[in-house]
């Protein structure tokens, strides 16, 4: 399984740049990039266009996703998954693993499910 991640547009584009530099074959987007949602989309927008291109969502929105998540699911719709950061943590662990993550995974072992990074704690 190829993982592909949406980066949310509050994630510092470091985020990108080192995921390429250090995973060049992981497929990574950005809010606001020319072939990903405009920047100002609004959450429940991006987790259809996460649904239709099959991109993991990355995101630092521990507060309002999680309803979105329930909403877009009540609605019978799926999302391949969405993993929350904390900005606070070292991002070079952030990085590490969600590379781990992607070469890991199997098919949909995240569908329809928030995770919070780090996974180990």
């Amino acid at each position: 399984m190829t993982i592909q991640y949406l980066l949310d547009e509050h994630i510092a584009s470091l985020y990108r740049t080192q995921l390429l530099r250090q995973a060049p074959d992981l497929i990574v987007r950005r809010i606001g990039d020319p072939d990903a949602p405009p920047r100002g989309t609004l959450d429940p927008d991006i987790l259809i266009w996460c649904e239709r291109n099959d991109f993991i969502l990355v995101t630092n929105n521990r507060k309002s996703m999680p309803k979105h998540l329930a909403d877009h699911l009540a609605a019978n719709r799926h999302v391949p998954g969405i993993f929350v950061i904390d900005p606070s943590n070292n991002i070079g662990e952030t990085l590490r693993e969600l590379i781990i993550i992607a070469g890991a995974s199997f098919e949909k072992e995240y569908q329809d499910r928030i995770e919070y990074l780090p996974l180990s704690e």
